[in-house]
């Protein structure tokens, strides 16, 4: 099995295609096999490299706490793609993995081309912020005692029932998937990476600074991470917004056509160089969609 070390862990990476490098990262309840859909479509053009983090076999499931966090997770994807000698790559990735690839535009940018993070910002919102951490910290310690995880209950959260209810077949994929997790690594990934890491509005300066091309993605009924991706794309001129109808969180599994359509095109743009930030123009406080016709002589 392919493995880059990485910070006393060996992290698991599958390789599809040639071309130019996407990295796809995955989200908590995911690992690398959550962008089948997606590798099977980009491989016709681009070099597919999805990635298992850390607590997600194959992948190490370090025994410590103090072996995971944000920053680890940054530098393992980093390592990566040292591993497999890729100066640049588009990044993928969905709620952890799109918080991820957040991270990555503002410390490691001379390693991307673009940035799709979709569905981030969970527990971002100051409304959420104390119910999230404290949920973070207690559902932790269950799944620490816990001899399997809860798949079933896990995937009929708010935002996942979406899922069920366009695609029961893939559904149950994600689930049975999820229930093969350890426990333990999912433990120590939500205290120590979800729980931990900063809320993106606590990342403003940052986030406005970004000059890597960004597309974010996120579902319409996607509440917990709604308003942050407009919060995002109100303060990043390298932004594009898309929000996709009818759709929760899961949103590479619930409309996998309609998500390859959009990033084919942005990464097409990005690559042709076609590709241009938000004109300044377009970031004013008018009080009409015209601003102001005429001037005051």
């Amino acid at each position: 099995m392919p493995h880059a070390r990485s910070q006393s862990a060996n992290i698991f990476f599958e390789e599809t295609g040639q071309g130019t490098p996407i990295l796809f990262l995955h989200e908590y309840a995911g690992d690398h096999r959550s962008w089948t859909d997606q590798v099977r479509y980009f491989s016709r053009s681009y070099r597919c490299i999805s990635v298992a983090a850390r607590g997600y076999p194959p992948s190490d499931v370090p025994a410590t706490d103090a072996e995971y966090g944000q920053d680890i997770a940054n530098r393992d994807a980093i390592a990566v793609l040292d591993h497999l000698k890729i100066d640049r790559a588009h990044v993928v990735g969905l709620s952890m993995g799109g918080y991820t690839a957040l991270q990555l535009t503002i410390h490691f940018p001379d390693r991307l081309r673009s940035a799709v993070p979709a569905g981030a910002g969970s527990g971002s919102h100051p409304s959420q912020r104390a119910t999230f951490l404290q949920e973070a910290e207690v559902n932790s310690r269950v799944m620490e005692k816990a001899a399997k995880l809860d798949a079933e209950q896990m995937g009929v959260g708010p935002t996942r029932v979406q899922l069920q209810n366009k695609d029961p077949q893939g559904w149950r994929a994600f689930v049975d998937h999820l229930a093969e997790h350890p426990p333990a690594g999912s433990a120590r990934v939500l205290r120590n990476v979800q729980g931990k890491r900063p809320s993106l509005y606590e990342l403003e300066r940052e986030l406005r600074a970004v000059k890597v091309p960004v597309l974010l993605v996120v579902g319409d009924e996607d509440e917990t991470c709604l308003d942050t991706n407009l919060f995002m794309k109100r303060i990043m001129p390298v932004a594009q917004l898309a929000v996709l109808p009818g759709s929760g969180h899961v949103l590479n599994y619930e409309e996998p056509a309609l998500f390859n359509h959009l990033i084919e095109r942005f990464l097409s743009a990005v690559d042709r160089g076609s590709w241009r930030p938000r004109d300044p123009r377009a970031a004013v406080d008018a009080g009409t969609a015209f601003g102001a016709i005429t001037k005051e002589r």
